[in-house]
C-alpha cells in the first residue's frame, strides 16, 4: 500500500511548492491538492461533512488553482505523483483543460494523476452552466473528449456537451493513459460510473463500510469486463496504527492519503517528518 499527502490549498501557509518537496524526501509516493474556482455566499447545496449549508473550513473560498499549485510542485520535486484531490474538470474547457494535463505531464514527465469529483457543490456548478442532474454525464463526456485529444493524432469528439471536429492537439502526455480516480461517496451509482468510466475510487473523508464498498467496486469491475483491479484511495483522518494499516492493507486499499495543515513551512515539514516516522516510509 502505498502513501500520499493532500495539502488543502490555500493563499496562507506553506507553498504547494514546499510542501511537496518534504513529502518527496521524506518518501511519500503522491502529492495532491483540491479544487474549487469560486464559492458561492448564496448556496442551497449542503456539505456532505456537515449536512447543512456551512462549510467546515474557510480554505474552500481560498482554495489555490490545482494546475498552477502542481506545476510548481513539479519544478522542485523530481519522483513524487501529482494528483488532484479532487479537481473539478466540468467548471473548465475540455479543450483548455485537456491542454493543461498534458503540459504537466510532459513537463514533469510522466507523473499526473488526475483525481476527479463530480461536485456537490451544485451552486457552485451552476455558475459554471453545468446543470447538477446531469454532472456525471458531463464528467463522462469531458474524459473521453480529452483523452481523445490525448491520444489521437487528429482528434474529434461529438457529444451533447462536448463537441468538436478533427484538431491537431500537442504536447500528448508522457503516459499512454493519465489514471483518473473519482472521488466521491462510494454508493452504487457512483462505483457502478468508475467502473465503466475510470481507473479508480478515493473516498469521502465520511466514509464507512470501506471494505464492503471495495468488494462491491470489484464486483462491478468484473461485471464489466475490465482486467485487473482497480485503485483504491482512503482519504486517512484517523490515526496511523499498524491494526488501520493492515485492515486497509487487506480490504484492497493501493493508497492512503494523508491531509496536511495550512501552517508554517516550519510547522508542516516537522509534520510531514513525523507522519513518515510512524507509517514507517523514508
Amino acid at each position: 500500500m502505498r502513501h500520499g499527502i493532500v495539502l488543502f490549498t490555500s493563499d496562507r501557509g506553506i507553498t504547494p511548492s514546499a510542501a511537496a518537496r518534504a513529502a518527496e524526501a521524506a518518501g511519500f509516493d503522491s502529492f495532491s491538492v483540491p479544487e474549487h474556482t469560486h464559492i458561492p455566499v448564496r448556496r442551497e447545496a449542503v456539505h456532505p461533512g456537515t449536512g447543512d449549508r456551512t462549510l467546515p473550513d474557510d480554505r474552500y473560498s481560498r482554495t489555490l488553482d490545482p494546475w498552477v499549485s502542481l506545476a510548481t510542485a513539479a519544478t522542485a520535486t523530481s519522483r513524487i505523483r501529482l494528483a488532484t484531490a479532487v479537481a473539478l474538470p466540468v467548471e473548465s474547457d475540455p479543450i483548455t483543460l485537456a491542454k493543461t494535463i498534458a503540459t504537466l505531464d510532459h513537463l514533469s514527465g510522466g507523473r499526473v494523476t488526475l483525481g476527479a469529483g463530480f461536485g456537490w457543490n451544485t451552486d457552485e456548478l451552476a455558475d459554471h452552466h453545468v446543470p447538477a442532474g446531469k454532472r456525471r454525464s458531463v464528467l463522462r463526456e469531458y474524459v473521453e473528449a480529452m483523452r481523445a485529444l490525448w491520444t489521437q493524432e487528429e482528434a474529434s469528439y461529438a457529444g451533447e456537451f462536448v463537441s468538436f471536429g478533427a484538431c491537431w492537439a500537442y504536447p500528448k502526455p508522457v503516459q499512454r493513459h493519465i489514471p483518473l480516480v473519482i472521488g466521491a461517496g462510494g454508493g452504487p451509482r457512483t462505483l457502478a460510473w468508475i467502473a465503466a468510466n475510470a481507473d479508480g475510487w478515493m473516498t469521502t473523508p465520511t466514509e464507512r463500510d470501506v471494505p464492503e464498498k471495495i468488494a462491491r467496486l470489484r464486483g462491478e469491475w468484473a461485471a464489466a469486463g475490465r482486467a485487473g483491479s482497480p485503485e483504491v484511495h482512503v482519504l486517512a483522518t484517523a490515526k496511523p496504527t499498524a491494526e488501520l494499516l493492515a485492515s486497509w492493507e487487506d480490504a484492497g486499499v493501493t493508497e492512503a492519503v494523508w491531509g496536511l495543515p495550512d501552517r508554517s513551512p516550519e510547522e508542516v515539514e516537522a509534520f510531514v517528518a513525523g507522519l513518515a516516522g510512524r507509517l514507517g516510509i523514508g
